[in-house]
């Protein structure tokens, strides 16, 4: 396998872990399943940090991502109380 064809595909297979986490995440936030969420919080920003780090997305990218998921979560935990 050609090197450029292997690193696309392990550039696919890191966004797609991402992506999946994210949207996971975000799902169990608006499901109101607040706990779960922020358990799996650390994982997602695991994700998001190790795609920063191998140039899948912009490190700021992976900030903003990772504070808006932050922010997300807090604001639905809130929708409770």
């Amino acid at each position: 396998m050609r090197a450029s064809k292997k690193r696309a595909s392990q550039n696919a297979n890191i966004k797609k872990t991402f992506k999946e986490a994210v949207k996971k995440i975000s799902d169990l936030a608006k499901a109101g399943k607040i706990e779960d969420a922020k358990k799996m919080f650390p994982a997602v920003q695991k994700a998001l940090d190790k795609a920063a780090k191998v140039g899948v997305i912009a490190k700021n990218t992976a900030a903003r991502k990772k504070s808006r998921l932050a922010k997300m979560i807090k604001k639905w935990g809130n929708k409770d109380a």
